[in-house]
């Protein structure tokens, strides 16, 4: 996977050198047991089920066909089973230059895994988990539109059961977003929100928060930064408070999961377009569903109207955020941006176009939400977890970055050494359980 940019010159670098990407090989790991049992007799499995009446119906007998004797075959051989292209364009599709695109960019992803005869467990882990996903849209027929299942989301159920349970812990949130001061304090505990979501300590939240001091504001923020294994927070609302006083900036979101997590997404933008941190907030969103939560533009709008009709007398605080976040998306203060490079196991030294000069040129801050897009940020390799985020991430990304993150993966970088022991004493399963996390910011590589 070559990292080009525009006019064929070549995409910032990590200023380290590439350590190994991460496997599936090795038993044990939780790269061997995704790949090799989880994503097949887990994830397929429970989306089979959600999807029980629709894939025994007629209209479904050939996706199901594709899906059992294609993609789960394989998988329930994956030590085996080497790695193939997509199957070629329909006519209609080959039309289509967004539709050639993004096929001809996943041929040359996977050119040298299936050239050397890799199969689902010897190919780098990142690359052959975006493909399970990518592979399950081509059993499925979702760009074909002459299949019944053209743009059916096979996750949409498990999205909406998310959406549905998101209230009760918004309706909680959504007062206090509303009534943080237009500082550095309160940039800061909105992207604390965004990051824990509903693991934030409410309890300590003042009464009459529009009167509180700043005393107190710098007491809710550290109490959620306990479990941080690296903190930029003073860094990050020192620029935010920059971008403030100039008139706000032009703010990307690159979201991850729909459901929660999204709603602490959209409570982050609200702040920042009140406080006059953001002129307009981007978010980075799907083109297609893949990991099954991941939110695409259809479900951040759902989410939106969700909320905005929710019964006033029960959700009085979650109803009128969803009042404002409709504004805002009428009055163009929030964008969605939906991508097919986020649906992609490229290492994001190797953004594509026309996307990168995008974020290069316009966009003054992005915030990195989630493991998956961690992953990418990284390149999914073992870097040393103390290597500094600016000379692994801060350095080649196209603007400014900062990184919200809880752990869910064995790999990181730009972590303070002393944290990581004590992480480790604490908790076994500290880099995968959630438990811990890291705000991260870099400067990005910089207008020319």
């Amino acid at each position: 996977m070559s990292a080009t940019g525009s006019g064929g010159a070549a995409n910032p670098m990590p200023n380290l050198p590439l350590p190994p990407p991460i496997y599936s090989e090795e038993p044990g790991t939780w790269a061997y047991d995704t790949m090799s049992r989880r994503v097949d007799a887990e994830i397929l499995q429970r989306t089979y089920e959600e999807n029980e009446e629709e894939f025994n119906s007629p209209e479904f007998a050939e996706a199901l066909k594709n899906l059992n004797n294609d993609l789960r075959a394989e998988l329930q051989n994956a030590a085996k089973t080497k790695l193939r292209h997509l199957k070629d364009l329909t006519e209609e599709e080959a039309r289509s230059d967004e539709r050639a695109r993004e096929y001809n960019e996943w041929k040359a992803i996977m050119d040298p895994y299936v050239e050397k005869g890799d199969t689902w467990l010897t190919a780098p882990w990142l690359v052959t988990e975006f493909y399970a996903y990518r592979r399950l849209m081509e059993a499925l027929g979702y760009f074909d539109k002459t299949k019944p299942t053209y743009m059916w989301d096979p996750f949409a159920k498990a999205k909406k059961a998310g959406l549905d349970t998101s209230v009760s812990s918004a309706e909680n949130v959504m007062d206090k977003i509303e009534a943080l001061p237009n500082t550095k304090e309160g940039a800061g505990i909105a992207a604390a929100f965004s990051l824990w979501a509903n693991k934030m300590d409410l309890s300590i939240w003042p009464a009459d928060s529009e009167n509180a001091s700043v005393d107190v504001f710098e007491k809710i923020l550290h109490s959620a930064e306990e479990n941080l294994l690296h903190d930029d927070v003073d860094v990050l609302t020192d620029y935010c408070e920059q971008l403030r006083t100039k008139g706000g900036g032009m703010i990307d979101i690159i979201v991850d999961n729909a459901g929660f997590e999204l709603v602490c997404d959209l409570a982050l933008a609200d702040h920042l377009v009140a406080s006059e941190t953001a002129k307009t907030v981007t978010f980075q969103l799907k083109a297609h569903p893949t990991f099954v939560s991941d939110a695409l533009e259809k479900d951040l709008i759902e989410t939106v109207e969700y909320y905005a009709a929710l019964d006033a007398s029960k959700y009085p605080n979650a109803k009128r955020a969803g009042l404002r976040w409709k504004k805002y998306l009428d009055e163009g203060k929030w964008v969605c941006s939906e991508n097919f490079f986020w649906c992609q196991p490229f290492a994001m030294w190797e953004m594509t176009e026309p996307l990168r000069s995008d974020m290069k040129e316009r966009c003054d801050l992005a915030f990195v939400k989630g493991d998956a897009n961690y992953r990418r940020l990284l390149g999914d390799r073992l870097w040393d977890l103390t290597a500094p985020f600016q000379d692994v991430v801060g350095c080649y990304f196209p603007c400014p970055v900062c990184a919200l993150r809880t752990l869910k993966a064995e790999l990181g970088c730009g972590m303070d050494a002393e944290q990581v022991e004590r992480a480790k004493t604490l908790d076994d399963a500290w880099m995968t359980n959630g438990r811990f996390g890291v705000v991260q910011f870099g400067t990005g590589a910089g207008k020319e």
